[in-house]
């Protein structure tokens, strides 16, 4: 009997302790999911790493996030923020680099900062310097007349050299605009491969010939290259927009004949969509001749 009381004992401790084994191993969802995040601005990237905690019927602004107190904008650990190049934000300049993003949330205007020193848990408490700041700013928060359930940060109003990060929770958008420097970083590539290169393929002087045509420089260089590009490898998309510099010009009698160059290419590369673009373009084109 005494042995069979101790196998029992023994037995149930060996399956006590098993459970404890399994109950450590066990996985459950975590409450505020990380999440990452990157979006090429301009030549560079910005990265985003943060927490989503949810409302779960909670009021957030003024309550679980108090107003007038330095946030991590999000949970657990600051939410980081990584520039591959130098920015500009607000108006304000940033070095490339990884920075913790922090947030001042009021009523009615938003405090952001760029701190550098990205060790601190959360909001850094005590150990939180204002003198580590890159940078601060105010933004004015705009009505989200959709509710967000799930914190979020994200990227819209893309352009060539900028995009707006937004702060989305319940009701709340905050923006702010990263822009970075490509006019002159382009410039200087093709000074260097176009007007000073001594190897320049068809693809360079297209390349070269299109940001011309998209940020208004040179028209007629625009379409000295465009020409060449097309002389040795024409291809519809090119040709398309060499017309395109021919109406800018207002030579609509060149870009007629060059569009309709694009749409046989086109029609012999199966592709709809730019002889669409060609057909309307003549069109436009032939009432002003």
């Amino acid at each position: 009997m005494k042995k069979t009381l101790i196998g029992f004992a023994l037995s149930a401790a060996l399956m006590l302790g098993a459970g404890a084994v399994q109950a450590q191993g066990i996985k459950m969802p975590a409450s505020s999911p990380s999440q990452k995040i990157e979006q090429a601005v301009g030549l560079g990237t910005v990265t985003v790493e943060y927490s989503r905690p949810s409302m779960k019927g909670r009021e957030i602004f003024g309550d679980l996030v108090p107003y007038d107190k330095v946030w991590r904008t999000g949970a657990n650990a600051s939410t980081k923020i990584k520039f591959s190049d130098d920015v500009t934000i607000q108006g304000n300049k940033v070095p490339a680099g990884e920075y913790a993003l922090y947030t001042i949330p009021g009523k009615d205007e938003w405090t952001v900062i760029i701190h550098k020193n990205t060790k601190h848990w959360g909001d850094g408490g005590k150990d939180y310097n204002p003198a580590e700041d890159q940078v601060r700013f105010t933004v004015k928060p705009q009505q989200n007349p959709r509710e967000v359930e799930s914190f979020t940060i994200n990227f819209a109003n893309l352009k060539p050299d900028a995009a707006d990060l937004e702060i989305l929770w319940d009701n709340a958008i905050v923006p702010f605009t990263i822009t970075t420097d490509v006019d002159s970083k382009v410039m200087s590539q093709i000074q260097q491969q176009v007007i000073n290169g001594t190897n320049v393929n068809p693809g360079m002087y297209a390349a070269a010939a299109n940001y011309y045509l998209e940020n208004n420089r040179d028209l007629k260089q625009a379409h000295e290259w465009m020409k060449k590009a097309n002389a040795t490898d024409p291809k519809f998309w090119n040709m398309h927009t060499q017309a395109k510099i021919e109406a800018q010009m207002k030579n609509y009698k060149a870009a007629i004949k060059t569009a309709e160059k694009s749409m046989e290419l086109a029609k012999a590369a199966n592709n709809p969509d730019y002889v669409r673009l060609n057909e309307k373009a003549i069109a436009e084109w032939k009432k002003l001749k």
